[in-house]
């Protein structure tokens, strides 16, 4: 079976999408109808912006949302059986699924984008990668660390993310590194994405949601917060919602498509991130990408 994975926030690249806009008539039409929805020219960011110029929020989001589900449109003979996507790839692969139009799907990224910008400055925090350390040891570590940290991605087994108030990221760190952590090191992010310090941005966003059409999907959507397949619009709207303030489940999610009968997995959109995240939890798949 064929599994179709979309990247999230950290792919974006100078350049990403140039080539689809200069060779396809489709991928043209679809990056000039973003520029409209948006307001503002994103693809002369995307095609000609410096890295720093792609990092803000409020343009990644978008721009990694574009070229995924611009690459997916353009692809030829793209029917999944199933989809997942890694945080903001969820937007995406309900998108390339047909849960959401084009239209809708940018809509909601860039009001997500905006929201979380919003929540950042209003409540500051931090994220820290957390290598070579099991997950049950930093769950243990966040729950009795003072202050509020949560583990925030489980992208594959001994690699983490921690999300949270600064100083709590800090003890967690030291702690984990105590513990055996091979590495325990801050990242370079906005904020505490993925933890209750989003909450700010889940009222603006879930006035959006509630005011977006869902479809079904064309075939089940692995979803973030549950690493469950989904169908239903009401299920998935709620889910959208809770994957602010929850941890990304990456590794139970390919584990559960696996066991699913997911036997191929291509991501699509730039990078290749998510392809070195299932060659280690399911080195047996068939992996490739597209962009």
């Amino acid at each position: 079976m064929k599994a179709y994975i979309f990247p999230g926030q950290g792919s974006q690249f100078s350049g990403m999408g140039k080539e689809l806009y200069g060779n396809n008539l489709t991928a043209k039409a679809l990056f000039d109808q973003a520029n409209d929805i948006l307001g503002f020219s994103i693809t002369d960011i995307m095609f000609n912006g410096t890295v720093e110029d792609l990092k803000a929020t409020k343009v990644t989001q978008p721009a990694v949302f574009i070229h995924s589900v611009v690459a997916a449109t353009c692809m030829e003979g793209f029917a999944p059986d199933m989809v997942a996507g890694h945080s903001l790839g969820e937007f995406s692969a309900l998108t390339a699924a047909g849960a959401l139009s084009f239209e809708d799907g940018l809509k909601l990224v860039y009001i997500r984008a905006l929201a979380m910008q919003k929540a950042c400055e209003k409540v500051p925090g931090t994220m820290a990668a957390v290598l070579a350390l099991d997950s049950e040891t930093v769950e243990k570590i966040c729950l009795e660390t003072d202050g509020l940290v949560i583990p925030a991605n489980y992208n594959c087994d001994g690699q983490l993310v921690i999300s949270g108030e600064a100083e709590a990221v800090a003890k967690a760190c030291e702690a984990m590194k105590a513990a055996g952590a091979k590495r325990a090191l801050p990242l370079t992010v906005g904020g505490a994405f993925h933890s209750p310090l989003m909450e700010p941005a889940r009222a603006e966003l879930a006035e959006a949601i509630e005011k977006t059409h869902f479809n079904t999907p064309v075939c089940p959507v692995y979803q973030n917060v549950d690493a469950l397949p989904h169908t239903s619009p009401e299920e998935i709207r709620e889910n959208l919602l809770i994957q602010l303030t929850s941890p990304v489940r990456w590794t139970q999610t390919i584990k559960n498509m696996v066991a699913d009968g997911a036997t191929e997995f291509t991501e699509v959109g730039p990078g290749k991130v998510l392809q070195g995240l299932v060659k280690k939890i399911a080195p047996e798949s068939i992996i490739g990408g597209v962009q």
